[in-house]
């Protein structure tokens, strides 16, 4: 390892000796030359290790090499002075996403407010929700019909004209950066829409764009690979690859038929997606959303997933952006195996990722009423590199899956196959007993998998409690929805609020009427926002009030608090197969009952893990507790503990 860091050293000193004045002259501020060029000596090393490793091969790898970097310095001299400062404030201090007051929130733009303008004049609300964080959902041109929500991109330089200009979205940036909030959107790097400018040439005919994708002229390869790909959109796009008859190749295309899969086997693709990750930089963007990370390289013989390639390549971004644009970070998004995602999370590639395990392990908790596969798998899945963080989440744009792992849960004798189809019964509303709503997505018949789609309000039971008119009912949903929220935001890392949900709003079946959606459940949680249902916010006797209530104490909690930063949770056994349990920093004991009964707790189990004060304050409500022997916790009662000498009340929830 050491003589292989002493090599790359040595090759990155002789690289910059070459490259460098070739870069120069392109500079016409000496100052802003010195920063690249220190930069570029700092992480120069670290991209040649990677770039060596997918590329080295090339027959004209320095070339390549000199085009990145090319790339990097004309987006680094187009880099505004605002965000010149802010790099320069990053790097001093690189963790800031890991304080207390980072909270999220996640919404498209024109469900939320129509445009970029509508979004400017709502950020009061953004501030009074607390968050410092704003994921806005994809916003770039795309098809009209065939567009994935979004997701197949026409243009990364132009935005949906419906919101507004690439222009306008910079403004939001800084109006969302003087609010305090960091903007965050989606690179979709794994594929183009058809309608992308490189896939227009290339059905013209023009080789250079045809090696961006790729084009098979019969089935051999296809079908050889096929052997042994998943299908991901199985009753929308089965299979992984299309036909074009104007070219009469067959593209590769993972997840819909107007998705074209880049070729990131060729370096001309490497940069010419740097150049648009970095143009995206330079518009304000502070954390870009990597989506889809798991599928970027190809290798005949394997399941296209998660191969090593695909690190090498993020890691090699991950060096260019520390270079050009150091305010901006990575968030993966990977839902894959437990393992897999978590291999996406360091401080040279991603240093926020989505937790898909630990989302789809409070719904599944919320159902049997039992913690233990959650606690086991939290237990030994949290702990991340410490310069890392989750981004936590109840749901967000996309379905549900239970990405639980099968060995987690064969641990304790739950067999994953069987746990599943449970789970996809009960969240349908087909178990008897359920308490939810929710709408299965893309059913396998082959392997019986589905995924679920509904509002956190739907799937916790509050439609079918209003439906029924059951009063008891209710009120366990609006616990259930508030519980949820506790867990999510008091574990740690960045909580992750999909607007709408604090108000507690349910499911919108007029999908089904809407052409380009009808056939994709996803939409029946992608509501427009109910302005007139936000009215009743601070009105505690209304479902949206008592939610939006108990998520600004929450908050309010959470950012008064030096102890609820990001840095430690433990998960531990309480023996209450109930009650979740885990200590954030060794100081606040974290308590949910996920059940609608009273439970009782040992606190001479507890003490091993928290010491147990004399008497405990909770940091939400301000409540004193005197914790004996055997202590109760209510029906859906959550707690955030601390020893009174210690208690940091927030002085009255966020926005009142």
């Amino acid at each position: 390892m050491e003589h292989t860091t002493q090599w790359l050293n040595h090759e990155a000193q002789v690289t910059l000796s070459r490259l460098l004045p070739r870069l120069e002259p392109l500079f016409d501020d000496k100052a802003a030359y010195e920063v690249f060029s220190r930069r570029l000596y700092r992480h120069l090393p670290r991209l040649l290790n990677h770039l060596i490793k997918v590329y080295g091969n090339h027959y004209d790898f320095f070339y390549h090499l000199e085009q990145i970097l090319r790339t990097a310095a004309q987006a680094f001299i187009a880099r505004p002075d605002d965000l010149r400062q802010l790099d320069e404030q990053r790097e001093t201090d690189p963790l800031w996403f890991k304080r207390e007051h980072m909270v999220g929130g996640v919404l498209y733009v024109d469900l939320f407010a129509g445009d970029f303008a509508g979004v400017r004049e709502k950020i009061p609300y953004l501030q009074e929700l607390g968050l410092t964080y704003l994921h806005l959902m994809p916003l770039f041109e795309a098809p009209a019909e065939d567009s994935d929500g979004g997701y197949a991109i026409s243009s990364f330089r132009r935005t949906n004209h419906a919101f507004g200009t690439m222009d306008d979205l910079a403004a939001l940036a800084a109006d969302l950066r003087a609010a305090g909030i960091s903007m965050v959107i989606d690179f979709v790097f794994n594929h183009t829409a058809d309608e992308h400018d490189w896939a227009l040439r290339a059905l013209s005919g023009e080789e250079r764009y045809q090696n961006f994708y790729y084009l098979f002229e019969d089935r051999r390869l296809p079908d050889a690979y096929e052997e042994n790909l998943r299908e991901i959109f199985p009753e929308q796009a089965p299979g992984n690859f299309t036909y074009r008859g104007e070219i009469d190749r067959w593209v590769w295309t993972t997840f819909n038929r107007f998705q074209w899969d880049l070729n990131y086997s060729n370096p001309d693709v490497f940069n010419a997606m740097l150049g648009e990750m970095l143009f995206l930089a330079n518009q304000g963007t502070e954390i870009l959303r990597l989506d889809a990370v798991a599928f970027i390289w190809k290798q005949m013989g394997t399941t296209c997933e998660n191969l090593p390639q695909v690190h090498d390549i993020i890691r090699a971004f991950n060096a260019l952006v520390k270079v050009v644009a150091p305010a901006m970070l990575f968030k993966s998004e990977a839902i894959v195996h437990p393992d897999d995602v978590a291999s996406y999370i360091d401080w040279d590639e991603c240093p926020l990722s989505y937790n898909p395990t630990f989302m789809a392990l409070m719904w599944e908790a919320l159902a049997t009423r039992e913690i233990k596969l959650l606690r086991h798998s939290m237990s030994r899945r949290w702990t991340i590199e410490p310069r890392s963080t989750w981004v936590n989440y109840i749901r967000v744009h996309d379905d549900i899956g239970w990405s639980f792992a099968d060995e987690d849960a064969a641990e304790l004798a739950i067999n994953g196959f069987g746990h599943r189809q449970f789970l996809n019964q009960f969240y349908t509303g087909a178990f008897a007993g359920s308490f939810s709503t929710g709408l299965g997505f893309n059913f396998n018949p082959e392997t019986l998998d589905m995924r679920i789609c509904g509002t956190t309000a739907s799937l916790a039971g509050l439609e079918r409690s209003l439906e029924t008119g059951d009063a008891q009912h209710r009120t366990d949903a609006l616990k259930r929805i508030a519980l949820l929220h506790a867990v999510m935001i008091g574990a740690g890392g960045i909580p992750l609020l999909y607007i709408g949900d604090e108000i507690a709003t349910l499911n919108d079946y007029s999908f089904r009427q809407i052409p380009g959606k009808a056939n994709d459940e996803r939409w029946v949680h992608r509501p427009h926002f109910d302005w007139e249902r936000a009215e009743d916010r601070h009105a505690t006797d209304t479902p949206p009030g008592f939610v939006f209530n108990e998520l600004m104490q929450m908050i309010a909690a959470k950012k008064h608090n030096p102890l609820l930063r990001d840095e430690h949770t433990v998960f531990f056994d309480n023996t209450n197969p109930h009650v979740l349990s885990f200590v954030r920093n060794r100081g606040v004991l974290v308590l949910a009952n996920f059940s609608e009964q009273a439970q009782q707790l040992r606190t001479d189990w507890i003490k091993f893990y928290w010491p147990l004060p004399e008497q405990a304050v909770d940091l939400i409500t301000g409540q004193a507790f005197d914790l004996h022997a055997l202590f109760t916790i209510q029906p859906y009662q959550y707690l955030w503990l601390v020893d009174v000498k210690h208690a940091n009340i927030a002085p009255a929830p966020l926005g009142n």
